[in-house]
């Protein structure tokens, strides 16, 4: 039990909250848009599991996403502790990590990183071919991130472009096909991650200057970092509110906007330049309350309005 938690402790469990709801969001668009295509996105193994263990295509797909969500960002983050082990020592934030410490060994994250990609294929495999084809992309994309600190101040846009995949994922799975509406969403997330990722990012930047690592706070400084990390938010809001008019929402789906672009506000008014005490609050509360309440009132909209 005691492993078990060091684990839940590596990958950050609980960061799931920030994914997860939009790929709820993608999946109820996928099934929205079902109209009978069931036999033709899934393929053999799939339909087999469908008749022995279910009676819904909706828990099949629905639970092989939460699945793919679920193993995609365990490699994720395992896979980030152990390749930035070396860093982790030498930051007194991250010093208190499992490998630093040596709660869990470096080989051991390894192999739970490449487990949690088999099984991650396996699960896309179980969906459908698009998603079997595209799965190592994928993982090229959530694996990728942890080299794109030590090259590019850009690495916050690929964390962004990482967590995007979940609404476009969810959406392929059930429909087997890419469509606009989806791609709003994924675009939403790029933004909004890569925004906060950045303000994040501001406890680390002297650290990261002294190891020639990458980030925005590192080149521009806190206070223009801020600015980025606002404007991104903004395209983030704006993207929601395009898809909001493309996809001819009702009113729940404004009252989700809403309180998705007053949590994005409230986390900007409480993190400053030269006042970081807050920044967890911003990171995780605000952040946690918008992805969950806006997947909340988007879902619901899309049932009172199908």
């Amino acid at each position: 039990m005691l492993k078990f938690k060091n684990y839940l402790s590596l990958i950050k469990f609980s960061h799931t909250i920030f994914a997860m709801p939009f790929a709820m969001i993608g999946l109820f668009l996928g099934f929205d848009q079902w109209h009978g295509v069931k036999e033709k996105i899934l393929n053999p193994p799939a339909i087999k599991l469908y008749y022995i263990f279910f009676a819904n295509e909706f828990f099949l797909i629905g639970g092989l996403v939460i699945l793919c969500m679920v193993f995609a960002r365990n490699a994720a983050m395992a896979f980030n502790r152990y390749l930035d082990r070396s860093f982790d020592a030498k930051n007194p934030r991250t010093a208190s990590r499992e490998i630093p410490t040596g709660v869990l060994k470096e080989q051991k994250v390894l192999w739970f990183t490449i487990v949690n990609c088999l099984l991650f294929i396996a699960c896309c495999f179980f969906i459908n071919k698009l998603c079997f084809y595209l799965s190592p992309v994928a993982l090229a994309v959530v694996l990728g991130y942890s080299y794109t600190k030590r090259f590019t101040q850009l690495c916050h846009l690929i964390l962004g472009l990482g967590l995007s995949l979940a609404p476009i994922g969810a959406y392929l799975a059930v429909t087997g096909q890419f469509a606009l509406l989806p791609i709003l969403f994924s675009l939403s997330v790029i933004f909004w991650v890569s925004g906060f990722d950045i303000i994040y990012a501001l406890q680390d930047e002297e650290f990261d200057k002294s190891q020639k690592l990458y980030s925005i706070p590192a080149w521009l400084g806190k206070a223009k970092a801020l600015r980025v990390s606002e404007l991104l938010h903004l395209l983030s809001a704006a993207a929601i509110v395009f898809a909001g008019y493309y996809g001819n929402f009702g009113w729940l789906y404004w009252i989700g906007v809403t309180i998705f672009v007053l949590m994005l506000g409230y986390q900007h008014s409480i993190v400053k330049p030269n006042d970081l005490r807050k920044v967890n609050l911003a990171f995780m509360t605000a952040n946690g309350i918008a992805s969950v309440v806006f997947a909340i009132f988007v879902i619901t909209d899309l049932f009172v309005n199908s």
